[in-house]
């Protein structure tokens, strides 16, 4: 069996249930072979092994490719992969595809590319399923194609991706090729439910990936640390709906609110403002730790008092410099999480408050 990248079958483990069912799977993206290879799973929702480096692609190649490359390049091991995929592609009895968009007036369904492995996946075999989510569904071709300069420029920085193609179900009479069978599984996994709590603006999602590349927390840290199949924003606001909560409500507060990711959205989701009503319900439902909670009890506290907020601050202004070595804070207790891992700058000698002081005074 072949499979096309979709992020879709990532979300309800559809790799894994394949696998556990002896049914040997082939991923057939570039990208997609290569996180098979390495047992691990993808770091991007567009580039899924981009947390591999050349060097590491090479030794998988080497190590696990019938015919491996010789020359140290990106196009020999680009046809090691095609030597290794090829005879998948064409001796493949069934096809599992995703679809960036399901056409209702016509049937068809849509799928976007830029290797042409889809094709190849979905031709030959005999059977083809596509299995898609409910909100990919739009009225018209127009729509789809308006959709689709979306989806590109924002996912590649292109006009448009090298292969689209629009699969209209199985060989007809007259075709010279194609599937006997074509199947779609719809699928809602929770989607209804975010339309009933208030998060339809997610489903306008067309994983184009602009918000995670503007993300200033999943450019240091990358997606594995999201945990999830989507990282990045659209993964903290995505993942407590598959995983509940409870097990993911460290994705919402990890969130800078810097409102990047909304900014470049092609679909104008507000994602800080989702984001801030899953921290709403975290605190609502009791589930951030007795710790966090009695801090910011303190904080609310001293921070309606603005005399003692002013002398709180002052006071942590001078201490903290007193930790501080070449503009770093450095070995200051309580700190010591933040600072095992990256810098924590020195503050400026006075705060805010008291330089607006002066400033006032001045004139």
């Amino acid at each position: 069996m072949t499979r096309v990248k979709s992020m879709l079958g990532e979300e309800i483990g559809l790799p894994h249930a394949l696998d556990e069912a002896g049914i040997e799977r082939v991923e057939t993206d570039l990208a997609e072979h290569i996180v098979q290879l390495g047992g691990d799973r993808p770091s991007h929702i567009v580039w899924p092994s981009m947390h591999r480096t050349r060097e590491q692609v090479s030794e998988m190649f080497k190590r696990l490719h019938r015919a491996p490359h010789r020359e140290e390049t990106i196009e020999a091991m680009v046809d090691s992969a095609r030597r290794e995929l090829r005879d998948k592609f064409l001796s493949a009895d069934v096809a599992i595809s995703g679809a960036n968009f399901l056409i209702a007036d016509t049937g068809a369904t849509c799928t976007v590319t830029n290797e042409g492995n889809a094709e190849l996946t979905t031709t030959p075999p005999r059977v083809h399923i596509v299995t898609a989510g409910i909100e990919k569904l739009v009225p018209s071709m127009g729509h789809a194609i308006a959709m689709l300069r979306l989806l590109v420029r924002s996912a590649t920085g292109a006009d448009v991706t090298q292969y689209t193609t629009f699969h209209c179900g199985p060989k007809q009479a007259g075709d010279r090729d194609g599937p006997e069978e074509f199947h779609i599984v719809l699928v809602d996994n929770g989607r209804s439910r975010m339309l009933r709590e208030g998060m339809k603006e997610m489903l306008r999602c067309i994983r184009c990936g602009a918000c995670m590349n503007h993300c200033v927390v999943f450019r240091q840290l990358g997606g594995h640390v999201y945990g999830g199949t989507y990282p990045g924003p659209m993964g903290a606001v995505l993942t407590p709906v598959f995983d509940g909560l409870e097990r993911s409500r460290d994705l919402p507060h990890a969130c800078t609110m810097n409102g990047k990711c909304q900014e470049v959205c092609p679909v104008a989701i507000p994602l800080p403002t989702l984001l801030r009503g899953w921290r709403d319900r975290s605190w609502r439902e009791g589930l951030e730790p007795s710790v966090v909670r009695f801090g910011l009890g303190i904080h609310t506290f001293v921070a309606s008092h603005p005399r003692l907020y002013r002398l709180g601050t002052g006071i942590a202004v001078r201490v903290m410099r007193l930790f501080s070595r070449g503009g770093v804070v450095r070995g200051m207790p309580g700190l010591g999480a933040w600072t095992a891992h990256r810098e924590f700058p020195a503050p400026a000698k006075r705060t805010f408050m008291e330089m607006l002081k002066d400033q006032e005074k001045a004139r």
